[in-house]
Formats: structure tokens, C-alpha cells, sequence
């Protein structure tokens, strides 16, 4: 079977890693604090695992969204020159309109000729304010929209799963919840250092593959103390 999307040699490919941060007034506090610092945290683990693979040239680029979308980098970067520059929190949850936008993003025309399957990263704490259902299919209509490896991670319980799970879009991947700071720590380093690694190693399966192959299983969640404060 022949594929709309270009194929050629694994060596050096690029690979395009997107944060998809939800920064909706919800996340006010502790939360976009700790987002924050997570992400910090992961770059250095994350910058080592991409050097481990010289099959793949990882790109970043992130998004956050609350009222509105914004792209954090006008366009991609390179992981060695990508830092992090701490987001705020911004009214209501647009994840249709951002996702609608990521879909743009992943047009055939917007994307590297030998590109890597995507990865995308999308965390939430809440609930979509707006068309979640017509963002997500503007982004499966795209054929590296449905490709991408689409990881999702919930900022505790209120965070709608259902939601979560139909992003992802695949029968093993489930959304991994953050209970506290610790595991959202933990989740996002396993985000961009494991997932990146397995979803950069040279690809087994055919360019015109549609469901994604399967991350290794991601580290537990931190357990919860019962006089712990910080529970979200």
C-alpha cells in the first residue's frame, strides 16, 4: 500500500515534538507552578535521550491554550537551543481551536519531507470549553495528525479522561493522571525522554501505518500520603 506521506531514509530524520499546555485559569497556583518546573526539569533528561539516538533530529515546538491558542516558538527549534520561559494562566479551556490549530501545523506542506511520526503532548486539568469533537477530527484528517504519537497527562481528578482517551485514539495508551507535583514531574519526563526515544528508534512498521505503535509502560504514580497538602 503506497502512503500520501513521503518516505526516505531513517538516518537523521527529523522528529517534531509538540507541549500541548492547558493554561486556563484552573490551573491558577500550584498547578502552573508545577507544570512549570516539570518541564524545566525534563530538558536536560530529555536533551541527553535525543542524543542517544542519531537516527532522529528532534524539533520542538509548544503551545499553550486557555482563552485562545498561542504558539510559544514562532516555529520549530532544535532541542539543543530550545529553553523554557514560564507560562501563566489565561480564562477558559479552547482545546478545540488549539487543536484545530496543531492540525495546520501537521499539514503535508507544513511538515518535513522525511519526518518521523510526531509526538504530541497535550496536559489538562479540565474540561473543554469549546468544539473539542470538530478540533480533534480537523487533526485526525491529517495524515501526520494521524500518525503523531499522541500522549495525554490529566492534572488530577477533574480533568475530563473520556476527553483525554479520545485524543489519544489507541486501544493501549490510557491518559496517565497526576496526583500531586511528584507525578507530573515523573509523567513529563517520561514523555519526553521515553516516549521520545521509542517514537525516534528506527521505524519497524510501514510508512502507510495508521495506528501508532505503543510507548513502553510509563513509571507509577508517586503514592499519595493521606496528610499530604498539595493533592490536586
Amino acid at each position: 500500500m503506497t502512503s500520501d506521506l513521503p518516505g526516505g531514509a531513517v538516518s537523521h530524520r527529523p522528529l517534531r515534538f509538540f507541549w500541548m499546555l492547558d493554561v486556563s485559569g484552573s490551573m491558577a497556583g500550584e498547578k502552573i507552578g508545577s507544570l512549570n518546573h516539570a518541564i524545566r526539569e525534563s530538558l536536560d533528561p530529555m536533551k541527553a535521550s535525543a542524543r542517544e539516538n542519531p537516527h532522529a533530529a528532534v524539533e520542538i515546538r509548544a503551545m499553550t491554550f486557555g482563552s485562545g491558542f498561542r504558539w510559544m516558538t514562532p516555529k520549530p527549534i532544535t532541542l539543543e537551543d530550545f529553553s523554557w520561559t514560564d507560562v501563566p494562566v489565561s480564562g477558559i479551556t479552547d482545546m478545540g481551536s488549539a487543536l484545530k490549530a496543531m492540525a495546520a501545523e501537521l499539514s503535508v506542506g507544513n511538515m518535513p519531507e522525511r519526518g518521523l511520526p510526531p509526538v504530541i503532548v497535550l496536559v489538562s486539568d479540565g474540561q473543554p470549553t469549546d468544539d473539542f469533537d470538530s478540533g480533534l477530527r480537523a487533526l485526525l484528517n491529517e495524515p501526520w495528525g494521524k500518525r503523531a504519537v499522541r500522549i495525554a497527562i490529566a492534572i488530577g481528578d477533574d480533568a475530563d479522561l473520556e476527553v483525554l482517551r479520545k485524543f489519544i485514539a489507541h486501544p493501549e495508551i490510557e491518559p496517565l493522571t497526576a496526583k500531586n507535583p511528584e507525578d507530573l514531574v515523573r509523567f513529563i519526563r517520561y514523555a519526553s525522554t521515553t516516549v521520545l526515544k521509542s517514537a525516534s528508534a528506527p521505524a519497524s512498521r510501514p510508512v502507510g501505518t495508521q495506528v501508532i505503535g505503543t510507548p513502553p509502560p510509563p513509571p507509577p504514580p508517586a503514592p499519595t500520603l493521606a496528610n499530604q497538602d498539595d493533592v490536586w
